[in-house]
């Protein structure tokens, strides 16, 4: 289904309910540039990091696609688990995995709240971004200390340019290529005043930051398109 959300008036700020869900898989594609590439990388770097016995996490699993294309791909008896707290989504998620046949566990959580096992991967698109700063750190450290020692955090995001003409330029560019998705002005204009206070990005050096000072012994960007990045963090 097409998104059309925002070609009326917004009532309140974004959230990911039943019209959301209805349409993400489409608003995605069209609202995040080089969003196949990026998943594609980071279910290669997934696919190397789960063994077997490993367990994969998706925080903010949305309609389950990097999961159902990481087990396409999965030669090794590996627990992937989706957590995510909107039951929109999740609906979404258990028809896809249906109509895929596949096998994968879905749970309706809170992922600050949630006790996780000892994994060897956590996977995270577009979701930290979602979580208040005075938390997201301590999210960070809880992920980090339910990781095996060389586990590993893939995490895409948002980002911002302390450069204040820079971040400007990278937020326009963005503009010209939500319109060449199809996305008038009004639309564009519409969701980045829903997502206002909503949606917080922190910059390249600060996301990175966050997972040093989480427990990673490394952290670096492995793709970046303008002002969205997809990261990798090593325990």
């Amino acid at each position: 289904m097409n998104d059309k959300i925002f070609t009326k008036p917004i009532k309140k700020q974004f959230e990911f309910d039943e019209e959301v869900a209805a349409v993400f898989d489409d608003m995605l594609s069209r609202s995040v540039p080089f969003y196949e590439q990026s998943q594609d990388i980071t279910k290669y770097f997934a696919l190397k990091a789960l063994e077997d016995g490993g367990v994969m996490y998706d925080l903010g699993c949305s309609t389950a696609s990097l999961l159902i294309n990481v087990k396409r791909e999965l030669k090794r008896d590996a627990k992937l688990i989706g957590l995510d707290n909107s039951e929109a989504m999740l609906e979404q998620a258990r028809k896809k995995i249906l109509a895929f046949g596949t096998e994968i566990e879905l749970q309706n959580a809170d992922i600050l709240e949630y006790d996780y096992i000892q994994a060897s991967l956590f996977v995270s698109n577009y979701t930290l971004q979602f979580i208040r700063p005075l938390v997201r750190e301590e999210l960070i450290k809880k992920i980090s200390s339910s990781l095996k020692k060389d586990g590993v955090f893939i995490f895409s995001e948002k980002i911002i340019s302390h450069q204040s003409k820079l971040n400007k330029d990278l937020i326009e560019h963005y503009y010209d290529f939500k319109k060449k998705q199809g996305y008038s002005e009004y639309e564009i204009s519409q969701k980045r005043e829903a997502l206002e206070n909503v949606l917080v990005p922190y910059s390249e050096e600060e996301n990175i930051k966050m997972a040093l000072n989480s427990g990673f012994s490394h952290c670096e960007a492995i793709f970046r398109w303008a002002n969205f990045a997809t990261f990798i963090a090593i325990k």
